[in-house]
Parts: structure tokens; C-alpha cells; sequence
């Protein structure tokens, strides 16, 4: 990460494992979030007064969740330098949640795409090679809950078919950036809406026999590069606008929430949801199945 610092730099190999230590994702955003601060007349080290003039002179330009994630990028830059790190000031502290209380809004949460949600739009997906790989990609997000990232990451060799299904296998994801892994388990449908079928059925069509599973297909049927994250979210939306829902309410992470959500509605335990989702703690679970159960011996439903 650049700064403008006095300090000795740092070996070769230690700032290597700086950089190893956060996802390629976070390195840049954190990079970005310190060019502006120096393009603005900071520079690291920094002082807590400088940096409370800095968040002044954003607040007014930049959300309170912009402004916060460019604290951060800031406060790593001391940090992995050694730094005494003026983000932990009380009076940085102070000025930011006077900004996040004066500009703060709601941030907005994707829908999640539900059960009948996800059903009302495949029969509107084509026969042809893009749809092909389309229902695939709809499916396996939905049914492992695997994030956008997740789930274009995924190499053919990280897929095993079993007799009960199919276990997918996850290198790494956004909580789990030391590459641990896990595996998760997605079962053989009991209908035609079926995932393991589906992903069988992309990867024979598309004689696709290794390297990335989900690829860019072209207007003329040519299967090209590996599909990036946004490619998620825009098929999402497209069915969604095609089968009459709120495209902008959709977004890639629908269809993670959506499996949480409609699983959480079908009385899945808190275990089983984890199993398949990752989630380290219950807190973020417990938001979906809140969502997915508001009416569900709502309090005012008994009496009225």
C-alpha cells in the first residue's frame, strides 16, 4: 500500500505478507481509499486533527459508509506500517458518528429472491446456450447460498457428484481469506427444478471439462472467459425484470438471501442454515429469519 512516510521501509518478504493478508478486493479498495485522502492533502503518517479535517471536508460529498470504509483504509496504512494509527483517536471517534447521525440513511438491503420468486422465473429462461448456463448459475447460487464471488470462482474440479447429489467445494470466500475451505452439500432436487441436473447439464452442453464453470457466452453461442461477480448480479436482475419483480431491488446477494430466508420459512434449524451459508455467527441469520417470519405468530395476528 503507498504512503508518504518518513519510516524505514519494510523488507520485501514482510510487505509481501501484508499483502496476502487481505483479499485482492479489500488491497484495492483500501488503496483507493487512501489515494483520496492524500489527493486531498493528507499524508501517512497522519494526525488525528488532519484526519477529522478530512471526514469534514467528505461528509458533505461522501455517504457516512463511504466515509467510514476510507477511515479504514487509512488506519491500515498506519497499521501495516507500524504506525500509531489516528483512527483510534476519541476524537476521530466522536466526528464520525457525529457524521454517520447527521447524513446517515438506511443502507438499502437486497431482496431476497425466494422460492416462488426463483420458480416464477425459469420457465421465462431459453433453451439456447446462454440460458443453458443461466439456470445453472440461478440454481447453484440459490441452493448452496453461495455469494456472487463464490460463485464464480467455482472450477469444475471443485465439484464432485455423489449419489445423493453434489458437493461443492469453496477454495476460499469472504470469510475465510486464509483458504481454509469447506464443502457444501447440494442435494438432488425432487423436481425438474434441480441444481445438480442443472450444472450437469451446462458443463455436457458446454464441454466444458475444466478450468472455471461458469463462462461468458456470446450472442452467437461461443463460450468465452469466466464470468466476473457484476455478471451475477445482472442475470439476476434481467430474469427478475422478465418475470415482473423490482429488478433494482434484486442484486447478486438475492439469491444467498433468498435460500436463508425461504429455508428459514420452511422451519430450517440455525445448524442447517449455517452448514450451508458459512455464517460464523447466528446475528446475520437471525436478520433473514426475522425478514422471512414477520408474519408468522406475529404478535398481532393473535389478538386481532
Amino acid at each position: 500500500m503507498p504512503v508518504t512516510s518518513e519510516r524505514q521501509q519494510l523488507p520485501e518478504a514482510v510487505s509481501g505478507y501484508i499483502a496476502a493478508a487481505l483479499a485482492d478486493n479489500s488491497r484495492r479498495a483500501y488503496q483507493g481509499d487512501l489515494q483520496d485522502f492524500l489527493q486531498w492533502g493528507g499524508a501517512v503518517p497522519s494526525t488525528p486533527e488532519t484526519l477529522v479535517a478530512y471526514i469534514a471536508a467528505r461528509a458533505g460529498v461522501h455517504s457516512p459508509f463511504t466515509i467510514t470504509r476510507r477511515v479504514v483504509g487509512i488506519s491500515r496504512a498506519h497499521t501495516s506500517q507500524g504506525l500509531a494509527d489516528p483512527a483510534k483517536n476519541d476524537l476521530v471517534r466522536v466526528v464520525l458518528r457525529g457524521v454517520r447521525r447527521t447524513h446517515g440513511k438506511p443502507q438499502r438491503q437486497a431482496a431476497p429472491l425466494l422460492k416462488q420468486d426463483l420458480l416464477s422465473l425459469l420457465p421465462l429462461i431459453a433453451e439456447d446456450a446462454k440460458g443453458i448456463r443461466d439456470r445453472a448459475l440461478l440454481l447453484l447460487g440459490f441452493a448452496a447460498a453461495l455469494r456472487r464471488s463464490e460463485l464464480v470462482a467455482l472450477d469444475v474440479t471443485d465439484v464432485s457428484f455423489v449419489n445423493d447429489g453434489m458437493l461443492v467445494h469453496l477454495r476460499k470466500s469472504k470469510t475465510d481469506q486464509e483458504g481454509e475451505g469447506r464443502t457444501i452439500a447440494v442435494p438432488t432436487g425432487r423436481t425438474s427444478v434441480c441444481a445438480v441436473k442443472a450444472i450437469q447439464h451446462w458443463l455436457k452442453h458446454a464441454e466444458i471439462q475444466s478450468g472455471a464453470i461458469f463462462k461468458s457466452v456470446s450472442k452467437s453461442g461461443v463460450i468465452g472467459d469466466r464470468l466476473t461477480a457484476q455478471s451475477v448480479a445482472l442475470v439476476v436482475k434481467h430474469y427478475a425484470k422478465s418475470a415482473g419483480l423490482p429488478a433494482f431491488d434484486f442484486s447478486g446477494h438475492s439469491l444467498r438471501s433468498g435460500l436463508v430466508t425461504s429455508a428459514a420459512q420452511a422451519g430450517a434449524s440455525i445448524l442447517k442454515l449455517k452448514e450451508q451459508t458459512g455464517h460464523k455467527s447466528d446475528a446475520m441469520l437471525y436478520r433473514y429469519i426475522r425478514a422471512g417470519n414477520q408474519f408468522v405468530g406475529n404478535a398481532a395476528g393473535m389478538v386481532l
